[in-house]
């Protein structure tokens, strides 16, 4: 299963170059992340404990230009493996039919208290296995 969510696009995310700034496309992709990481946990009437990470790499193939500000881009995510204490993500960010971009983020959970990696719980596991494609 994948995550949907829809991201605006501000007037001010677009750069000299006439188009969205390269680095926006992360921004998009962390807030479907964390709207994917809680709210999917509180509708759930659960701790969201999974928001508790680092993430750890992240990579991006930039497909085609977005031009236009005061709209929306679809951000899909979905798990690709989930290893002790950390999770690879994919992303595609997308409008119109337009695949704008291709995301791979690697995240690790941590512990708030230690600020070190922990084993993710096996409520987390059962989360993450809902979004493996």
């Amino acid at each position: 299963m994948k995550y949907h969510n829809q991201q605006f696009v501000r007037w001010d995310d677009i750069d000299a170059f006439g188009h969205v700034n390269n680095a926006k496309y992360l921004i998009f992709a962390q807030e479907a992340r964390f709207q994917w990481s809680y709210y999917e946990f509180v509708k759930r009437n659960e701790k969201p404990t999974i928001v508790e990470m680092v993430v750890a790499r992240a990579e991006v193939d930039f497909i085609a230009p977005i031009y236009d500000g005061g709209s929306f881009v679809d951000v899909y995510i979905w798990v690709e493996s989930v290893g002790t204490s950390s999770f690879t993500l994919n992303y595609e960010i997308s409008s119109n039919g337009v695949l704008h971009a291709r995301i791979k983020s690697v995240q690790v959970a941590i512990s708030m208290e230690t600020k070190k990696s922990r084993p993710l719980t096996d409520t987390e596991r059962e989360f993450l296995k809902e979004y493996m494609a």
